[in-house]
């Protein structure tokens, strides 16, 4: 039985770590790209009216909180990057038996590892996806954040799941 629970934690290692390493390279791979096609604010339409590609800079948190905290802004980034990636890797250890969780962990680490490689290399997180409707826009996102909104929404779905059995 032992042996199966360490194939088992290393597969899920293995899961965890191939998602991570996904989303992280498809993230880096999407800023470069904007960064070399696109000049600062450039906005290319692609469903008119509804969604654009717009080279952006975002050097707050989500939703540009803490964008004109200068002084403060690399501490609070790189500690709270920190720390997040420790309590995912903790939270990963101990419910590795669980796919949903597995996935779900690896899309937040792979996520919070591109946007924390950003602000190491160039003090801001590259955006890039604009949504809008008329007038109304959702600030411009990338495919971190993406990764770890779908990697939250997987980890409750699990635990939703496990209450109902």
């Amino acid at each position: 039985m032992s042996g199966n629970l360490t194939i088992r934690k290393l597969q899920s290692t293995i899961c965890f770590i191939l998602v991570a390493l996904s989303v992280f390279g498809l993230d880096q791979f999407t800023k470069q790209a904007v960064i070399a096609h696109l000049h600062l604010h450039q906005s290319i339409d692609v469903i008119p009216g509804f969604f654009s590609l717009t080279y952006v800079r975002n050097t707050g948190a989500a939703f540009g909180i803490l964008s004109g905290s200068e002084k403060w802004r690399i501490y609070f980034f790189l500690s709270v990057g920190l720390l997040a990636l420790i309590l995912i890797f903790r939270f990963f250890y101990s419910n590795h038996d669980k796919p949903l969780v597995v996935i779900g962990t690896g899309l937040i680490c792979g996520g919070a590892a591109g946007n924390l490689a950003d602000r190491i290399r160039l003090g801001y997180v590259v955006d890039f996806f604009d949504f809008f409707i008329k007038g109304l826009h959702w600030p411009a996102f990338n495919i971190a954040d993406s990764a770890i909104t779908v990697g939250v929404f997987l980890i409750i779905l699990n635990f939703l799941l496990d209450r109902t059995d």
